[in-house]
């Protein structure tokens, strides 16, 4: 599936529905009756890291496909008209109940998340939160159950989603906890 273009699957000119719809470069595709351009761009996507106060990572395990049962960390794609900080607030309080106080940008990756068998290229916003009250803590929505690790005891490798994996070895160096 990775070898798939995603703009492949779009045969059909979204704006008048003409199967005149042809590979105008690598990333767009023209529609020869209408004249639109479809540019084929990465969707947003926020993580959170999450510290108690004990200096514990607030880590997930995902309830849904892709990577059923592997680790995560709460977070999920921005809404249309969202800052990064106003989706991972939302995804955050959707998943665990804790009410984001404050995020602070961390850093990007890129990424791609398999949904409903369409490859969906991300760009991953990472940031650092600060929640109201940790004893608010629910397993929510597409999360199976979360709970508190230790930063010395965070494995990278347990992480299912090659972002979040990668993230977390950043966030993990940046804390000087080496693995």
């Amino acid at each position: 599936m990775k070898d798939m273009h995603p703009l492949d699957l779009f045969k059909y000119c979204p704006k008048c529905g003409s199967a005149s719809f042809v590979e105008n470069d690598e990333k767009s595709k023209r529609c020869t009756d209408c004249g639109f351009v479809y540019y084929f761009n990465v969707s947003s996507a926020t993580v959170a890291f999450i510290l108690n106060e004990k200096e514990e990572l607030l880590v997930c395990r995902r309830a849904k496909e892709p990577k059923l049962g592997t680790l995560d960390l709460a977070g999920g794609f921005a809404d249309r008209f969202e800052t990064g900080e106003e989706g991972v607030a939302r995804e955050v309080m959707e998943e665990t109940g804790l009410e984001v106080l404050e995020a602070k940008y961390q850093f990007s990756l890129p990424n791609t998340y398999l949904y409903s068998g369409f490859l969906v290229h991300t760009l991953d916003q990472f940031f650092l939160c600060r929640v109201k009250d940790n004893a608010a803590l629910r397993a929510m929505d597409d999360v199976a159950e979360s709970f508190w690790v230790p930063l010395n005891e965070v494995c990278p490798e347990g992480f299912g989603l090659d972002s979040v994996r990668e993230g977390v070895k950043r966030f993990l160096k940046e804390h000087n906890i080496t693995k």
